[in-house]
Formats: structure tokens, sequence, C-alpha cells
């Protein structure tokens, strides 16, 4: 009886239509789709707007698609410091990150923690995240 109840999991796990379901309410669950839906786009951007963190489960190639990536640090913006390297340095995606919190200028690349723009965004809303900022500034 629990190997018939394990493969109903497989199969609901890879069931697109179920993971979509899930993750619009709790994108956390992401964690437990089938690694196929891990690398869907539409499901991970689903996940990643109810939660940030969903991230995590995203195929690498996701963690490192701009859209989602956006998506993710609108909704958290403690994500940043996971994301890859390029998007870190992607001047879009840092604006957005540390407008929703300025913590995460201490994940941006080095060259945006000298940009006035991107500095000035995020002491907007933490003033000590100056800290972060280059010595230049």
């Amino acid at each position: 009886m629990l190997k018939k109840h394990v493969n109903i999991t497989k199969e609901l796990r890879a069931d697109k239509e179920v993971v979509l379901a899930a993750v619009r309410d709790l994108g956390y669950v992401l964690r437990f789709a089938a690694k196929e839906l891990q690398a869907d786009k539409e499901v991970v951007l689903t996940a990643v707007q109810q939660n940030g963190y969903a991230l995590f489960y995203a195929a690498k190639e996701l963690r490192a698609d701009k859209e989602v990536v956006l998506a993710a640090v609108q909704q958290n913006s403690r994500v940043l410091k996971y994301v890859a390297e390029e998007l870190q340095a992607d001047k879009e995606i840092v604006l957005a990150a540390v407008r929703n919190d300025g913590d995460a200028l201490e994940s941006a690349a080095e060259e945006l923690r000298a940009d006035k723009e991107v500095v000035l965004a995020a002491v907007r809303d933490l003033g000590y995240v100056l800290r972060f900022a280059a010595k230049e500034l």
C-alpha cells in the first residue's frame, strides 16, 4: 500500500497543474516538485512571485534568468545573495532589490556598491547600509 502512495505522490509532483496550484498558494513547495517542473519557467516564476526563497529550488539555469530573479528579489530582496554573479552586477536587479530592502546592497557586485544611484536607493530604505557602499563614495 505504501508503494502505491509513493507512486501517486511522484505523479502529483510531476503534474504541472497540481504544482502550479500549490506554488500559487505557497511558493516554497517548489522544493517538492519534480525536477522537470523546477526547471519550468512558468512554475518557478509563479513560485518566486509568492515566495522569493523558492528560488533556492529552481533549476540552476532559472536562478540565472533575469525575469525570474527580478520577480524573486521584488518579493524578497534577501535572495540577491543567492543569484548568479552576473545578475548581482545587473543594475536593474540590484535597484529592485535595494529599493525593497536596503540590506541587499551587501550582496550587490562591487561596481554597483560604488554606483551613487544604487547606494542612494539603499540608504533611503536603511541608512546604516551605507557601510556596504564602496569606500570611494
